[in-house]
C-alpha cells in the first residue's frame, strides 16, 4: 500500500471561487488548499490530497471536485508517492 500525494488545480466559474472553495473544503477535505493569481483577476485554487493507493484514485478525486457547483476546470497539476 503506497501514499499519494496529488495537487489539483481547480477554476471556478466567474462569480463563484468562494463557492467552489467551501465545497471542495466541506465535502472533500483536502490536506491543504491555496488560492493563486493567475492572471488579470482570474484565481486557481491549489487543492492537495493524499491518499492511499489501493482505496482511493486521482480519477476519482477528480471526478469528485468536478461535480461540485461553479466548478469550471479542473487538471492535475502534480501526482507522486509520498
Amino acid at each position: 500500500m503506497a501514499k499519494v500525494g496529488v495537487i489539483f488545480n481547480v477554476y471556478a466559474e466567474e462569480g463563484k471561487f468562494d463557492e467552489v472553495s467551501q465545497g471542495i473544503k466541506s465535502k472533500l477535505n483536502p490536506a491543504s488548499m491555496d488560492a493563486q493569481e493567475v492572471a488579470f483577476g482570474i484565481k486557481v485554487l491549489k487543492v492537495f490530497f493524499t491518499f492511499d493507493d489501493d482505496k482511493e484514485s486521482s480519477s476519482k478525486l477528480e471526478d469528485s471536485i468536478k461535480a461540485i457547483s461553479g466548478v469550471s476546470q479542473v487538471e492535475v497539476s502534480e501526482e507522486s508517492l509520498i
